[in-house]
């Protein structure tokens, strides 16, 4: 499957905000968007113009993509099955986001970004309900559970993640076990716990053109 392969750092000075897209690195000094306040290229510092409508549409809709990790087409196919289902459909579309298994992974602690998180998903780390998935995109289900995968636990990388698993809160749809290294998904996603800076209603209304 398609993702991005260039520069994340460039993403979030696009976006003029920080995506968390490399873990701790994001949290120190080294931050590219804390040293170069302005977007990327060759007129990044120029770039002075009002943004019209559908360009502050088109900012929040790349925004979301790029917190997820998510290629165009695909996202478009989430805001389609969004569309076909009962309520808000900006809701519907990040609570179906937010049920990727990447982003489930990321969001237990066993990993320290969503890039990193379907990395590890993509090696085979990770089992639900016992059996082992290697798809970032796999729609979790209540009552299913995400576990590390026994024989990944000595893995250099997946120990590290292992002796620190439980120091980052984990949002209440999801419970985390940090013995068995393990979490269930107790709900689906409400808007509340989808703690990102997006307004989705500007997504809805960029596709409704």
């Amino acid at each position: 499957m398609a993702r991005y392969t260039g520069p994340v750092c460039r993403l979030c000075r696009r976006e003029g905000m920080k995506l968390f897209l490399k873990g701790d690195r994001c949290y120190t000094g080294k931050c590219a968007i804390d040293r170069r306040q302005y977007a990327p290229g060759q007129h990044g510092q120029s770039r002075g113009k009002k943004p019209t409508e559908y360009g502050i549409q088109l900012r929040e809709k790349q925004k979301a993509r790029r917190f997820y990790g998510v290629m165009e087409g695909q996202f478009r196919s989430y805001f389609v099955e969004a569309n076909r289902q009962k309520g808000m459909t900006g809701e519907n579309l990040l609570r179906l986001l937010e049920r990727r298994l990447d982003n489930v992974v990321y969001r237990l602690g066993f990993a320290s970004s969503r890039p990193e998180a379907r990395q590890l998903v993509r090696h085979g780390h990770f089992t639900v309900n016992g059996r082992r998935v290697d798809i970032p995109s796999y729609s979790l289900r209540v009552g299913e559970i995400v576990a590390v995968k026994e024989g990944s636990k000595s893995s250099p990388r997946i120990k590290e993640i292992l002796q620190n698993l439980g120091t980052r809160p984990v949002p209440g749809w999801i419970s985390l076990d940090v013995n068995a290294a393990a979490g269930t998904i107790l709900a689906f996603p409400s808007r509340e716990d989808v703690q990102l800076p997006i307004q989705e209603h500007l997504i809805v209304e960029k596709y409704s053109r």
